[in-house]
């Protein structure tokens, strides 16, 4: 997309976002004048009708009228209030990704496109678009092999990767633009932003990904209560289309139907929020879309997550990192809070880490003047995500996915149950899991993986050592006879070589030229 094309777009999109009342609610106070002046103008061409709607609702019309890479844009920087601020954060969390339904005969196509079997070998019956989001639409359909299985038929849109494909250039002409106009942005690296939303984006239009995804966590949940995830039929799965069992239960959102069946509102916000934490540190993987609207339960109370499109993923270092800073915040040893952030390496060394230490405190301290059910985690390591940003800490892409993950997470256990207690809730599987990774069980597992490295290390050396003999005799070949070149390779030396020396006499005439004219001048 060449620039004057791009500058094109990106005033075609701040017009329909104007239109749509998006830029009413943003302060202007601190703004440039010519930044109020742009607001100014917003305002005269916004809709009246939308002057009523909350600023989420006019931020998802304005993005699904803008299309499903731009909705897409909007999940996504959903899960970086770094860059987009917490309440425009909040905002974005509440998007509603509803486009209209694509047509049965264009959805029928992909799938037989995509698994290479006609439809009628596949299933009994196969409905209407139930659901319609910027990238696929569901079905309900039974198999051909079994009429009695219901399934969930989940297929791309048409057309949706190519035009994100165009889309993306657009995001990567603004991340430049804001990158060399506004030096505070490049902290934020918005450039990276889009190389992740880009890698996202691809990931999540690929349907095998998401049903591995499923599977995997399908694994790591087995032996859990309280919740699960639907199993994926892989014979009926390819790039466009992903099939897996229908969830019968009831969404989340129809709060007030959990007491019509009975069940304990605070258990199963508790089974939430523990669920969420066990996925997390124990197997280092988490559905990071946690909304109501992708929550089922089932009329035993069990939780049942659907649309795995976005997941996170923590290493053992994050995963500790993230561990420690909550125990630390437990036990008020803000030093200790502190040491982790430059043991990571999320700090540069070149920072103090007592003043660094006396900056969390500023976070702590007040927490613990406050009783336990007011007290929000995800708060916390919001104000943390803050104050860190005075000490040059890089944008960790993952722990601000799992920082927005727990705020969407907290808020539904609050929904459940408005006096919901956090930290209660979380201690029994955060401390379980820090004293089977921080005590003895844990350092005997770290031990056993250094002696599974040195294991490793030691099968390499017959490798090395033939390598480096090889390496002497050609050394010592090249000391008695000198470095032997290939026909091709002298002559293209003999061609540069005579071009360097054309250029070297061009040059010495234009210095020839250059002194007769100055000499001519004097």
């Amino acid at each position: 997309m060449n620039p004057v094309s791009a500058m094109f777009a990106l005033a075609q999109a701040g017009f329909i976002l104007a239109r749509e009342g998006v830029f009413e609610d943003i302060p202007v106070d601190d703004m440039p004048l010519p930044a109020r002046l742009a607001h100014r103008v917003a305002g005269l061409i916004a809709r009246p009708k939308n002057a009523g709607l909350q600023q989420s609702e006019r931020l998802s019309k304005a993005l699904n009228r803008l299309g499903p890479s731009w909705v897409k844009l909007g999940q996504f920087m959903a899960t970086r209030p770094d860059v987009v601020g917490t309440q425009m954060a909040l905002d974005l969390e509440l998007l509603q990704d509803r486009m209209d339904a694509f047509p049965m005969g264009e959805a029928r196509a992909a799938i037989e496109a995509s698994l290479g079997r006609p439809m009628d070998e596949m299933f009994a019956t196969f409905s209407q678009p139930v659901a319609a989001a910027s990238i696929a639409q569901v079905h309900k359909a039974t198999l051909k092999d079994d009429p009695q299985k219901i399934v969930a038929v989940k297929v791309i849109r048409p057309g949706v990767r190519k035009r994100f494909l165009r889309d993306l250039d657009l995001f990567y002409f603004a991340a430049h633009l804001q990158e060399r106009f506004i030096p505070a942005a490049k902290r934020l690296r918005p450039v990276s932003v889009v190389d992740i939303l880009a890698q996202s984006a691809r990931l999540e239009m690929d349907l095998r990904l998401e049903a591995a995804a499923f599977s995997e966590m399908h694994e790591n949940t087995a032996d859990d209560e309280g919740f699960r995830v639907p199993n994926v039929d892989w014979e009926r799965t390819g790039r466009d289309v992903v099939t897996m069992d229908w969830v019968d239960g009831t969404k989340l959102t129809k709060i007030m139907e959990l007491d019509k069946l009975g069940l304990d509102k605070k258990q199963i916000a508790v089974n939430l929020v523990q669920s969420f934490l066990r996925h997390t540190l124990r197997d280092g993987f988490f559905h990071a879309d946690m909304h109501p609207g992708n929550l089922f339960f089932d009329p035993d109370g069990t939780i049942v997550a659907v649309d795995l499109g976005i997941a996170g993923r923590l290493g053992k270092k994050e995963r500790l990192f993230l561990a420690e800073i909550l125990y630390g915040f437990i036990t008020r040893n803000y030093m200790r809070v502190a040491q982790v952030h430059f043991d990571a390496g999320y700090v540069p060394m070149h920072h103090d880490v007592a003043s660094f230490a006396q900056a969390i405190r500023a976070i702590g301290e007040p927490i613990h003047g406050q009783s336990a059910e007011t007290v929000s985690m995800a708060k916390l390591l919001t104000l943390l995500f803050e104050v860190t940003e005075l000490f040059d800490m890089q944008t960790q892409p993952q722990l601000l996915l799992l920082q927005k993950t727990m705020v969407v997470v907290e808020g539904v256990a609050r929904k459940l149950d408005p006096k919901f207690n956090m930290w209660a809730a979380s201690e029994p599987v955060v401390a379980h899991w820090i004293s089977s990774k921080l005590g003895p069980a844990g350092k005997l597992s770290d031990a056993k993986d250094g002696v599974n490295a040195v294991v490793r290390l030691v099968g390499m050396v017959p490798e090395f050592v033939e390598r480096t003999e090889r390496l002497g005799k050609e050394i010592d070949n090249m000391s008695q006879n000198g470095i032997r070149l290939d026909a091709p390779t002298i002559e293209a030396i003999g061609k540069a070589e005579a071009q360097h020396s054309r250029m070297g006499r061009i040059a010495l005439v234009v210095i020839a030229i250059a002194a007769v004219i100055a000499v001519w001048q004097m």
